[in-house]
């Protein structure tokens, strides 16, 4: 059986878009939108009016008619001119004025709809992406048409309806072609309106490319190896290339509108023409006056132009409706995770974290990344996981921040699925720092501080997370200190200052990050996620020293491949295929020679060959190895006491 089809749903769909538009527009502008109208009617009715007092004024001078007549009807033909003349200019400053609030009002809702999904789902679907991108791109200039249109297709309605009047007077059969003439000229920029839109949501992947490879072109982070590998060929190349399909596109478009809209213009010259020829013959036999003929020669041309405009209007706002459609979307889009009707209290961690029977894949054509995780992590241990790359440490990680939740499984906090609480909640709680961090083209201050936005405005917070990072001299060392640019994107704000922006080496942008997650003195989780992975041996040394004196009853969570780095953990936990492979404390796993034995051996390999060139020379080099061997020793002493 076929589906039952609703003739009136798209008709219905449009009228639920112009609503939001109509609305929108009167949020972002009332009294521009209200002026817009206002002046919408007077220059509708304009034409009408030009045309009437010309035709009154050839008819009194050819009717030899009393002077003062003619006079009269020649200074309202002046004042409709000045009128003409004023209102354009002030039309154009209340539709700009218009776009540029509309466009405010209009990014301010997409950006706040967008920052408010909470987990990442939705910015790793292209087809949301595509969506997200022709929401972008419907700005104030792409959206006011939906209205500013329907002013247009307000104001040639109101001048057709006034000029069809005086040219129904003059010849119903001319007034009633010019209508008829409209509708297929209508449904043509209807159709061309819908494959605009149709053209920019097909091309809407391909113009994603082009700004990806336009970025690496550009862009300051990828210009080391562009140029290290001689990849501007390359890239130019697949940037031209990406151009041109689109342009392919746009231009096959472009020549079907130009070649409708030539015939349609066509075919209304004629009309227009064969409509003068029969006026001039008309007056010729004296069925016409002069004013008649000039009445008519104007009707039937602003009829024209008031058609012409009726259908652009119509097409702009239809075109602008369509786009609408997809900001609507992505505006209207729920929260990938609501806050629970009734959301359980997140109270500090007492008991611990446990991961009951975890397994999680990104859809059902993924395989699973993580299989049957089970882990309790004890409130104020130290855990570390370890493993081969893609063995699921970053996804269980994921995980704990709420960024995805588990396919199944749940992750409890002292006793309470993470799932009742309201995400903010929960990640307020949390300290981290990524693998992959940002770095902003912001100052140290903003760099650090964005860690929790409160701290913007506390420098001492600031300084004492930049303290146990271990970067806070090296930002008191900067041209501005806490307030120096860590980009050379931008200018200084008070000049072109060249000391203003101040690039940092990857192992200070390490200890920014670090300090970042840090600045949060009541989180009850700490997780760093490679936190020395561009830090040489000194600073690594002093920043784990820092962080073991930080980390002192506070419940944290370290990824690492530096194995050197988790040996002190209270539990390591190694991961393997996305399963749990072997747990225990650094000593208790290399008696187990598994899967952490081995890559410590793989390790420790490196440094098995490292001697001192002449022992007699190498300045107390040797003892120094025998304290570390014996610490080392006690180190396994006491774990083994502990167990």
């Amino acid at each position: 059986m076929r589906p039952v089809t609703v003739p009136w749903k798209g008709l219905a769909a449009g009228l639920g878009r112009l609503a939001a538009a109509s609305v929108l527009c009167l949020r972002a502008g009332p009294w521009m939108y209200l002026g817009l109208l206002a002046v919408t009617v007077v220059t509708g009715l304009l034409p009408a009016g030009t045309a009437w007092s010309t035709k009154a004024v050839l008819d009194s001078v050819a009717s030899g008619r009393p002077a003062a007549s003619a006079l009269w009807w020649a200074a309202a033909l002046v004042a409709i001119g000045l009128v003409t003349a004023v209102v354009p200019n002030l039309s154009a400053y209340m539709d700009t004025e218009l776009v540029r609030r509309v466009d405010r009002h209009v990014q301010d809702r997409l950006y706040s709809a967008v920052s408010s999904f909470s987990g990442l789902a939705r910015f790793e679907d292209p087809r949301f992406l595509d969506r997200l991108r022709m929401a972008s791109l419907a700005t104030g200039s792409a959206l006011t048409p939906a209205t500013t249109g329907l002013f247009d297709v307000g104001r040639s309605v109101l001048t057709l309806l006034s000029l069809l009047v005086t040219l129904y007077v003059l010849s119903p059969v001319m007034a009633v072609v010019l209508v008829g003439a409209a509708f297929p000229a209508l449904m043509a920029q209807i159709l061309l309106s819908r494959q605009q839109v149709g053209m920019m949501m097909v091309l809407s992947p391909a113009n994603r490319r082009y700004l990806f490879y336009k970025s690496l072109i550009t862009d300051v982070r990828a210009a080391k190896e562009v140029r290290l590998f001689s990849l501007q060929s390359f890239l130019r190349e697949r940037l031209l290339g990406t151009l041109t399909r689109i342009q392919d596109g746009e231009r096959r478009l472009d020549k079907r509108t130009a070649l409708v809209q030539a015939v349609l213009a066509l075919a209304g010259g004629v009309i227009a023409g064969a409509g003068l020829l029969w006026a001039v013959r008309a007056a010729s036999h004296g069925r016409l006056s002069v004013g008649d003929v000039s009445a008519f020669a104007a009707a039937v041309a602003g009829v024209q132009a008031a058609l012409a405009a009726l259908v652009s209007g119509i097409g702009a706002a239809h075109q602008a409706l369509l786009s609408l459609g997809h900001h609507l979307e992505v505006v209207g889009a729920p929260d990938d995770f609501p806050d629970p009707p009734a959301g359980s209290r997140l109270t500090p961690l007492r008991s611990g974290l446990e991961l009951r029977d975890v397994w999680f894949r990104y859809d059902d054509a993924h395989p699973w990344i993580l299989r049957g995780v089970s882990l309790t992590v004890p409130a104020g241990a130290s855990v570390a996981l370890v493993g081969l790359n893609g063995a699921g440490k970053s996804t269980l990680i994921k995980l704990l921040c709420r960024f995805y939740d588990p396919t199944r499984g749940a992750i409890l906090w002292d006793g309470v699925d993470i799932r009742q609480v309201p995400v903010a909640e929960l990640r307020r709680r949390i300290g981290a720092l990524f693998q992959d961090f940002m770095t902003y083209d912001l100052t140290a201050a903003e760099n650090i501080g964005v860690g929790d936005p409160p701290a913007l405005r506390e420098r001492p917070r600031i300084e004492r997370a930049a303290r146990i990072a271990g970067v806070h001299e090296q930002i008191q060392a900067m041209p501005r200190g806490y307030d120096t640019l860590l980009s050379r994107a931008f200018q200084a704000e008070d000049g072109d200052d060249p000391e203003a922006g101040v690039v940092l080496s990857g192992g200070q942008w390490q200890r920014v990050a670090l300090a970042r997650a840090l600045l949060r003195d009541d989180h009850d989780l700490l997780i760093l996620d490679e936190p020395s992975a561009g830090l040489d041996a000194e600073a690594e040394h002093r920043m784990h020293r820092r962080l073991d004196e930080h980390r002192a009853g506070r419940t944290t969570l370290l990824v690492s491949h530096r194995l050197n780095v988790v040996r002190e953990a209270d539990l390591i936990v190694a991961l393997a295929d996305g399963r749990i492979a072997e747990q225990g404390t650094h000593a208790h796993l290399c008696r187990a020679d598994g899967l952490y034995a081995r890559l410590f051996a793989l390790q420790a390999e490196g440094y098995g060959d490292a001697t001192f060139p002449n022992p007699e020379n190498d300045n107390g080099r040797s003892a120094l190895l025998g304290t570390f061997d014996g610490k080392e020793e006690s180190h396994d002493q006491r774990h083994r006491a502990a167990r």
